[in-house]
């Protein structure tokens, strides 16, 4: 069997390297990057199990089908101001749930990502996100699918907002921020009127943007009167939301989005799961080929457990310490 046949092929078990370290976890799709990585630690290709007659679906795909999904459900509501419970839980959730099942973190991040239409692929990509963590937190089953489903109704509230508000390209004026800021009240009011409905669902609408210093919107909340899955949620959101092109800012750097997160430049976000989502991330790096921001093109081979958002880069045949070059940061991974 030939490495390349492997491409696109789903592995049944970790793949561990001569030492032990598992270098792909279990039902990763395997990708290039993996194919070279397998090469690099001289993996014996005849002792990688491979879950056979799978028809395997891009996060690419699955995504573009949510979002579609999102955008007509959101015009629905919109018209008919009833939300099809039933239809969300049993076609949208799923759909989630199954993209949050790739490995490839970066690969999933980069599919997740907004681009062109902001809006409706922001509420995917929170989805994924929030079911993200909650699976690191050992959430059980019935709660990461009630998180799922929050997670993706969370703005539903903009139904209600302006066209002209949510896609305004320059800075909103006082009156269009405070506009904005309700559709945290509009899908509280929506998501609470709904028969079928967790109250708890509602309450991800109405928290998402508090904060636990009792600085966020719309009710200035505390920590422990703000719900645990908004503030996994308002995680999902900040790291979201930066990473993706809207129509008043491109894409944070990566480096730029992971410090600030931690410095709680976008405010106090819940400092437990922030710590378990940017953990799960950096230590995910590496391996992976990054573009920095002088335009060069390397890949991580160490992370600094004290720095690690800068870690150890080898470009070229040089090696290069970011955490001791502060002039140099990691502006892309390369997926």
């Amino acid at each position: 069997m030939l490495l390349e046949s492997l491409n696109r092929k789903r592995v049944k078990h970790d793949i561990l390297n001569a030492r032990g370290v598992m270098i792909v976890p279990a039902q990763t799709l395997l990708n290039e990057w993996h194919l070279k990585l397998i090469q690099q630690h001289q993996i014996d290709i005849r002792e990688i199990s491979i879950i056979s007659d799978e028809k395997v679906e891009s996060s690419e795909l699955i995504i573009k089908k949510a979002s579609n999904y999102s955008k007509e459900l959101f015009n629905q509501i919109q018209v008919k101001t009833k939300i099809p419970v039933m239809e969300i839980k049993h076609e949208l959730v799923p759909l989630i749930q199954q993209v949050s099942e790739n490995h490839d973190l970066f690969h999933l991040f980069e599919s997740v990502k907004a681009k062109d239409e902001y809006t409706h692929q922001h509420n995917i990509g929170v989805g994924v996100l929030s079911t993200l963590i909650g699976k690191w937190l050992e959430l059980d089953e019935k709660e990461i699918a009630l998180l799922s489903l929050a997670a993706v109704m969370h703005d539903v509230g903009k139904v209600r907002i302006s066209e002209d508000i949510l896609m305004k390209p320059g800075k909103l004026t006082n009156e269009e921020f405070e506009e904005m800021k309700r559709h945290t009240v509009y899908g509280y009011q929506i998501l609470k009127e709904t028969t079928g409905l967790s109250p708890r669902v509602a309450n991800v609408a109405l928290q998402h943007h508090e904060r636990i210093n009792g600085k966020g919107y719309p009710l200035k909340l505390q920590e422990h009167q703000v719900d645990p899955m908004s503030l996994i949620v308002a995680v999902a959101d900040v790291f979201h939301a930066m990473s993706s092109k809207r129509p008043y800012h491109e894409p944070l750097p990566f480096f730029q989005v992971v410090s600030q997160m931690r410095k709680g430049f976008f405010g106090e976000l819940a400092p437990r799961i922030v710590a378990v989502f940017l953990n799960n991330l950096t230590k995910s790096l590496i391996g992976r080929k990054i573009t920095l921001t002088n335009g060069q093109k390397g890949e991580v081979v160490y992370i600094n457990p004290h720095d690690d958002i800068n870690p150890l880069v080898k470009v070229g045949d040089s090696f290069v310490d970011l955490s001791h070059d502060q002039e140099l940061h990691i502006q892309d991974i390369v997926v």
